[in-house]
């Protein structure tokens, strides 16, 4: 459906899976969102492959196709490797593709609360069942724990004054809406820096209620687990703390990038990088789907 999302770097993030040299292989979609990838998987997947495809958001489970070589698990993909246990799959995939971040149809529904562009209840959860929401962190974190958070995740240039707005805020009234945090912030910006400070806090709450860092360090640990040897592993990344993440993972093996050698200085990182550099999208591209212009794919093989 790409009226729900439009799938980014998509010919490019496909093709590094190398389904051509395996048709009838085992693949992950951890992302499953509009079922861009998935379909796009699916049609270079012979009849006897297998598509493994996650998603936390029930609104995004309503889109999948109909083909037995699908199995869509409605779930975070950071327990891709419980699931692949259970299936017989593990060390056995041939790929794995992330695409990480928010869905079109997320930040394009209003009510969810992803956008500041619209006033709506402030939620922001991937997973609608999920028991904690937007509100419930501006409304019940301590200052000093938002002020870490927007540190952390949102990288502003004042956490601490924005924590210190929403606590005096919140003293007359719950902040429920996402006008209602707009608003309690605004003496941080004018309207040059209005879009670009707003993008940063609400990518630090988004962060935070869905405990996304954490559930990228696990869903990397899980496919490096699921892969097979020679196995690709296709990630996009759309900002600075996830990039950063899965850049250190794919060149050594874990998050802090360190890098163990063997007696002779050899590297024992587990995987070889495909690309060198991030694979970013075309002009044509960001023109036509401008959420994708902070996007990068990094590749790596798995030894």
């Amino acid at each position: 459906m790409s009226e729900y999302h439009i799938p980014v770097l998509l010919n490019e993030s496909v093709s590094a899976l190398n389904i051509e040299e395996n048709r009838d292989g085992i693949f992950v979609d951890a992302t499953f969102g509009g079922g861009g990838h998935s379909r796009e998987i699916l049609a270079r997947l012979g009849k006897k492959g297998k598509l493994i495809a996650f998603d936390r958001d029930s609104d995004a489970i309503q889109n999948a196709p109909d083909d037995k070589r699908l199995i869509l698990i409605h779930n975070n993909f950071r327990f891709v490797q419980n699931f692949m246990r259970t299936l017989g799959y593990l060390g056995k995939v041939d790929g794995i593709l992330g695409d990480l971040g928010v869905s079109s149809h997320q930040f394009d529904t209003g009510e969810r609360g992803f956008s500041f562009r619209f006033d709506a209840p402030l939620d922001m959860r991937m997973n609608q069942l999920a028991p904690q929401s937007a509100a419930d962190v501006v409304n019940g974190y301590s200052q000093e724990d938002l002020t870490r958070i927007f540190k952390i995740y949102g990288e502003l240039d004042k956490p601490w004054k924005a924590a210190e707005l929403i606590c005096k805020a919140r003293e007359n009234a719950p902040i429920e809406t996402t006008g209602d945090l707009s608003r309690a912030v605004e003496k941080l910006y004018n309207n040059f820096t209005e879009h670009k400070f707003l993008a940063k806090l609400y990518q630090a709450l988004r962060i935070e209620v869905n405990m996304e860092m954490r559930a990228l360090e696990d869903f990397l640990q899980g496919a490096r687990n699921s892969l097979r040897p020679g196995g690709r592993l296709s990630i996009i990344t759309y900002h600075s703390l996830e990039d950063r993440m899965v850049k250190n993972f794919m060149k050594a093996g874990n998050i802090q990038g360190e890098t163990e050698k063997d007696f002779y200085g050899k590297s024992l990182s587990p995987f070889e990088l495909v690309n060198r550099k991030p694979i970013l999208p075309p002009d044509g591209e960001i023109a036509s789907n401008t959420r994708s212009r902070s996007a990068k794919l990094r590749v790596a093989q798995l030894l």
